[in-house]
């Protein structure tokens, strides 16, 4: 990622608190010489209480093949304060997100007026452009697709 963006000028990073997207932030950030913003409102998806780990990945491919209307209130919830994460960073000027599968399919849902939770399949890494144009997300550009098992 570095390596793509990081020839032009320093933009805003924001990026889940999560390991992998911290490690995927940190090389764009060391050659712009800027710290990212760690907004947790970015993370993954936060499964549900008392799950335990073998058990998420079913509970996450049955996710991915449903509607967010048809979702628990909390996991609609976190769905918004994604939206309201992108938005906010976009409304200070150009900027980049560090986030994740879901994360990304809840923006672009949103963006589109779909209700679906998986409506793309965004590679490891790929770069997905939106544009905030008066508080609302609108899909410019969609990432490098690939088929991301879930684990």
């Amino acid at each position: 990622m570095a390596a793509v963006l990081g020839v032009g000028r320093p933009l805003v990073l924001v990026t889940s608190p999560m390991r992998r997207c911290l490690e995927t932030a940190a090389p764009l950030a060391e050659r712009w010489g800027v710290e990212p913003q760690v907004d947790p409102r970015v993370s993954e998806i936060p499964s549900p209480r008392g799950i335990a780990l073998r058990e998420r990945s079913a509970w996450l491919k049955g996710l991915m093949a449903g509607r967010w209307s048809s979702l628990p209130p909390e996991l609609r919830a976190w769905r918004q304060e994604v939206v309201a994460a992108v938005v906010e960073a976009g409304e200070l000027g150009d900027a980049v997100v560090f986030t994740h599968h879901v994360a990304i399919n809840a923006a672009l849902g949103f963006a589109g007026g779909d209700d679906r939770v998986r409506v793309a399949s965004p590679d490891n890494c790929s770069l997905t452009v939106v544009d905030v144009i008066g508080g609302r997300l609108v899909l410019v550009e969609l990432g490098r697709e690939a088929d991301t098992e879930v684990r």
